[in-house]
């Protein structure tokens, strides 16, 4: 479909029910549709515990939310139904969000999530992906001509950083959690990582959700004059503190692109997962810290519990020494 045939549409429903970083780079091609054909009602469903995402973005009319276990009910169908949708953009493409669409029985276009090719690189090291854009140009290609501008994420929050940031500065912000094992920077680095940090008179401020809290203490506890400001997945909580930091290290997590659009100068460090996969920091000034040298990278494209290998160096290999070299030089670098 071209922009000219999608012009002509007056309503549009977008579906993208998870996860947190999927969802957050799927803005820079909303934003562009929006640019690109101002009358365009533009809604769009998430998953309910993801609704800070889209909660406050202007290029979304109606936000629709559910509950993951209640996905297909009767009472959602009907709602979208009603609307009379010109157009779905399956931005998810998996049986769920087909379900939503055969149910809605309205033109789709959907998004080409790759499979094969991913399938390829992690099972047989054949790389078809080496050329291929990052998530939100690929996301865009479900419209043909569409233009993206040079901007990042939107995430928009309306809270005020907390209260432990007045009069504080030379802030440094870890984000050492992510959902599988092979995506964490080991717990042990991030601690050395900030102690030397520390002596260098910066101070470290630990962010996380939910599943990151345990985690968060642990690693504050070990590090002078640490702030640990990990919640229960208040993310525009998060956006707003993350804003205050000179520099932020992260996994390759839902937090990186939640630091991606606080637009602070961001260390990303890469274990299983690789840049081809696109899923990496989105317009915005980053660095990425990998292991290039392994034959076994990547060993999944969504992380795995426990390292195939049993050596982990895609991660045990970058030092936290080195990591400090790039993050001084990347802060020092205007």
């Amino acid at each position: 479909m071209t922009i000219e045939e999608l012009s002509k549409f007056s309503k549009i429903l977008i579906i993208r029910l998870s996860s947190l970083g999927d969802i957050l780079l799927t803005t820079p091609f909303i934003r562009a549709l929006k640019q690109q054909i101002p009358s365009l009602k533009i809604d769009m469903l998430v998953r309910q515990e993801y609704a800070d995402t889209i909660k406050l973005n202007p290029n979304i009319s109606q936000k629709y939310f559910f509950v993951r276990n209640d996905l297909i009910n009767n009472e959602l169908i009907r709602i979208l139904s009603k609307e009379k949708y010109d157009l779905v953009i399956d931005l998810q493409n998996n049986l769920r969000s087909k379900k939503i669409t055969s149910a809605l029985n309205v033109k789709t276009e959907r998004f080409n999530k790759s499979s094969w090719e991913k399938f390829l690189l992690v099972n047989f090291k054949i790389n078809k992906l080496k050329d291929a854009p990052q998530i939100p140009v690929r996301y865009a290609k479900t419209i043909s001509d569409i233009k993206l501008d040079d901007k990042g994420i939107d995430l928009i929050s309306d809270l005020n950083p907390s209260a432990v940031f007045l009069n504080k500065s030379n802030l440094i912000g870890f984000c050492p959690g992510a959902r599988h094992f092979t995506k964490r920077y080991p717990k042990e680095y991030f601690t050395e990582l900030g102690k030397l940090l520390s002596n260098a008179e910066y101070q470290i401020v630990l962010f996380g959700g939910k599943i990151d809290k345990e985690l968060c203490a642990e690693i504050t506890a070990e590090i002078p004059n640490s702030i640990n400001l990990s919640n229960d997945d208040n993310l525009l909580q998060t956006l707003s503190d993350m804003k205050m930091c000179l520099a932020l290290v992260c996994n390759d997590s839902g937090l990186m692109h939640v630091a991606s659009a606080a637009n602070t100068k961001l260390i990303t460090i890469f274990g299983s997962s690789v840049k081809e996969f696109g899923f990496t920091p989105y317009n915005c000034n980053n660095l990425i810290l990998e292991n290039n040298s392994l034959s076994c990278r990547p060993c999944s494209h969504i992380g795995k519990d426990h390292c195939p290998k049993k050596h982990f160096n895609c991660m045990k290999a970058i030092s936290p020494k080195f990591v400090f070299e790039k993050l001084i030089s990347l802060i020092s670098n205007k």
